[in-house]
């Protein structure tokens, strides 16, 4: 084998070195094809130190350089991959989607109850629980004490709290 296939095949070999290490963390292989990638980088630099020392050199570095370089970005690509969205826990858009509609939903729900009209469940000191519509609420009476039993309105609706009157 002539000098310069030694040259070309060190170079090749790094290079797919390189690549498998990228592939890793993509094909989940259980270290194989990392395995792979560093008999094929090993096997670069020895082709490379065949060919001249001063390129053996070179290759050690590249691998040393490149090799790290090549898994940080990988690893940074990894969590927009479907694969890695799903090893992660993340949701799809499928989902992210569904949820924005449920949460749509509730808001345009909660917005609702704006001017409703329950009964007091409990008495209201300030604090107690009114139903609405079929359903129980917390709710703070806005000015003085409701009664059990009598009639409300929601009069304003703010961080998650339902504040009510008597109705007359």
């Amino acid at each position: 084998m002539n000098d310069q296939a030694y040259l070309i095949w060190g170079l090749a070999l790094l290079a797919v070195g390189v690549l498998l290490v990228i592939v890793e963390v993509f094909i989940p292989s259980a270290g194989v094809i990392a395995f792979t990638a560093a008999a094929c980088s090993l096997a670069g630099i020895v082709a490379l130190f065949k060919y001249d020392t001063t390129w053996g050199f070179i290759g050690i570095l590249s691998v040393m350089v490149l090799g790290p370089t090549a898994f940080g970005f990988a690893m940074k690509v990894w969590p927009s991959t479907p694969m890695g969205r799903r090893m992660m826990g993340a949701k799809s858009p499928e989902e992210l989607e569904t949820d924005r509609l449920a949460a749509e939903e509730e808001r345009k729900r909660w917005l609702s109850l704006l001017g409703a009209e329950g009964v007091a469940l409990t008495d209201l000191r300030p604090v107690g629980v009114v139903r609405i519509d079929g359903r129980r609420y917390d709710a703070l009476a806005e000015t003085t004490m409701i009664t059990k039993g009598q009639k409300i309105r929601v009069t304003i609706l703010e961080d998650n709290q339902i504040k009510v009157r008597a109705i007359a």
